[in-house]
């Protein structure tokens, strides 16, 4: 084991009190793209999918954003090693995640404290009513048949905000961690990036991702799969 990832390593199985802030990246291994990727979903269109995935589209073009939002469902997708980690991980520490991600695999996995930061896919109601509807029956039509309006899903688009109960989750978390790992993220979007400054300046800060991750302050790093590390765990 090289020093660094052993580093990385004990530092993970020391901490008091951790916090995950996960990204695509740990789902790319259940066959999820990423997103920004050259090979990621939003290299599949030629237009701003800034736009395609926001609420103007949604409302102003909501075939164009329904065609979108729909190759973003990968239903039959698994939990991989890393999300079964860090659920068992929740087991013998006191740790918690707050994820990008609006797959729901961390909860499949098994982990229970988790924030999903920008929703879930999977979670759909009708925008006239409010009614809920199983995601099969959105993937079917964006239509709802009780009144005909038009469904999506609970996740946060561009033109949103965050809701404000989640936020407040989310910094009470980052204010308790004694450890922060940055897990599977560029973490370049905000305001989920803007977590990091709750942090305590105590709080130790370590990143596992394919890329460098630019932080302005000390922080251990480990640049590759984070799969190399959560085997270690």
């Amino acid at each position: 084991m090289s020093n660094n990832k052993k580093m990385v390593v004990n530092a993970i199985k020391s901490a008091e009190n951790l916090v995950f802030l996960t990204g695509a990246g740990v789902s790319t291994l259940s066959g999820i793209p990423d997103y920004r990727s050259k090979n990621g979903i939003y290299s599949q269109f030629n237009e701003r999918p800034e736009y395609l995935l926001s609420h103007e589209a949604m409302v102003d073009e909501p075939a164009k954003f329904y065609q979108f939002i729909k190759t973003m469902y990968y239903p039959n997708a698994k939990p991989n090693l890393i999300h079964e980690k860090l659920a068992i991980l929740e087991k013998k520490q006191n740790s918690a995640i707050i994820t990008q991600n609006i797959d729901d695999l961390h909860q499949k996995a098994g982990a229970k404290n988790v924030i999903a930061f920008h929703g879930s896919l999977y979670q759909i109601y009708c925008r006239k009513c409010g009614g809920a509807v199983p995601y099969q029956t959105y993937l079917e039509s964006d239509s709802h048949l009780d009144c005909g309006g038009q469904l999506r899903p609970d996740v946060v688009l561009y033109g949103e905000g965050i809701k404000q109960e989640v936020v407040d989750s989310a910094l009470r978390l980052m204010a308790e961690a004694t450890t922060v790992v940055i897990l599977g993220t560029s973490f370049v979007v905000y305001p989920f990036a803007g977590l990091a400054n709750a942090a305590s300046p105590n709080a130790q800060f370590i990143v596992i991702n394919e890329q460098p991750v630019e932080l302005p302050f000390e922080h251990l790093s480990y640049i590759g799969n984070a799969k190399d590390i959560m085997a270690e765990l």
